[in-house]
């Protein structure tokens, strides 16, 4: 094998395809990329670990013999991106070696057998979406804070993809907070609601995807795997085997105490208090009265912070403590000026959503101060 291109041509897929493949393998062929050429001019370029992997095409490479290797990703990831900006760059696999060579730098990798790499096998396609690559982004932005990490209860290390005829929506919950968006355009033909469970890794890669992509992506959902095709790249991810909550019944519906407010000073107002609140616990007071909100803050020192901003409040006086950080977050992820927080009773639930955008809706539970 061997081709050459310019250094901006390959940098984005190499990126892309060498965050799948995990830094510690069992098996060291999972380490490396596989990397294809043909007489055409299209490179290939496939990352794995098993549980996901990543494929990514880029045509026009001046392919001077076709062939295939594996190439240690990282290494050959690292050493790309380190070399001058529009750089010409070549590789040459023969044998055991492939030899990367750019201006006067040369450097040579060890590969391993082509044989021996391992591909991810997904199940047979079930249904299959368009959604905008934006779309796409803000669906898994507004909701992925909420995941869990490293949860007994496995299936809250994800993100909830649920499909309807109506709606397709994303969920998450670490058990303490709960995120939820929804795109009102579903898919037509889709007779059951269809729910599947995205690993923690497979929603960070499928953003990092987004992020880097426009136009639309497709969404192919099977048995045991999510693909997602943008573009020259597609990205496979094994799905959690398991039951998601109802979150539906979480959510609380019949709110008699209800503040609006501007969400950036209640944000920074949050962010203020939370220095002084105990490191631990991160818990806040918030006190809501005719039309203001306090919001109090102490840690174990014996230190307090208030502050005093103004909103529009509906309902008989609330005095409720949170978990600052949830708040923060849910403020963070929201795009509007004017915010919503609202709870049936002093010390329930609280519900957050934008004004203006019903897109998402947040679920933090209180606690006690």
């Amino acid at each position: 094998m061997q081709f050459a291109t310019n250094r901006e041509t390959l940098l984005l897929p190499l990126h892309l395809a060498a965050n799948v493949v995990e830094r510690r393998q069992t098996h060291p062929i999972l380490g490396n990329l596989l990397v294809q050429a043909t007489k055409e001019g299209l490179v290939t370029l496939t990352g794995t670990d098993l549980e996901m992997q990543l494929v990514a095409e880029v045509d026009s490479v001046n392919v001077e013999a076709a062939g295939e290797a594996t190439i240690p990703a990282r290494k050959l990831a690292d050493i790309w991106r380190s070399l001058p900006e529009n750089a010409e760059v070549s590789i040459e696999a023969k044998e055991d070696r492939a030899v990367l060579r750019s201006g006067r730098s040369r450097y040579s990798l060890a590969t391993l057998p082509v044989d021996d790499f391992k591909r991810y096998e997904s199940g047979s396609e079930e249904t299959q979406l368009q959604l905008d690559s934006g779309e796409m982004r803000k669906l898994i932005d507004r909701v992925s804070f909420s995941m869990a990490q490293q949860d007994v209860r496995y299936f809250l290390n994800g993100m909830l993809l649920e499909v309807t005829a109506d709606h397709v929506r994303t969920v998450a919950t670490d058990g303490h907070r709960l995120a939820m968006c929804t795109r009102e355009q579903g898919v037509p033909g889709v007779e059951e609601r269809l729910q599947v469970i995205v690993p923690r890794k497979g929603v960070g890669e499928i953003a990092r995807l987004m992020d880097e992509s426009d136009g639309e992506v497709t969404l192919s959902v099977s048995s045991n795997a999510l693909q997602v095709s943008q573009g020259g790249y597609k990205l496979t991810t094994k799905l959690i085997d398991g039951k998601f909550p109802d979150y539906e019944r979480v959510i609380p519906t019949d709110l008699t105490r209800v503040i609006t407010c501007d969400r950036n000073a209640l944000r920074l107002a949050l962010q203020r208090a939370a220095i002084l609140s105990n490191e631990k616990y991160r818990g806040v007071q918030l006190i809501a009265d005719e039309q203001q909100l306090t919001i109090q803050a102490k840690n174990p020192e014996q230190e307090e912070a208030e502050e005093i901003i103004a909103v529009a409040y509906q309902g008989k006086p609330m005095d409720t403590g949170f978990n600052v950080g949830y708040l923060q977050e849910v403020l963070a992820a929201l795009g509007t000026d004017e915010v919503h927080f609202g709870v049936s009773e002093a010390n329930d639930s609280a519900v957050i959503h934008a004004i203006g955008e019903d897109l998402a809706k947040y679920v933090v539970m209180p606690m006690r101060l």
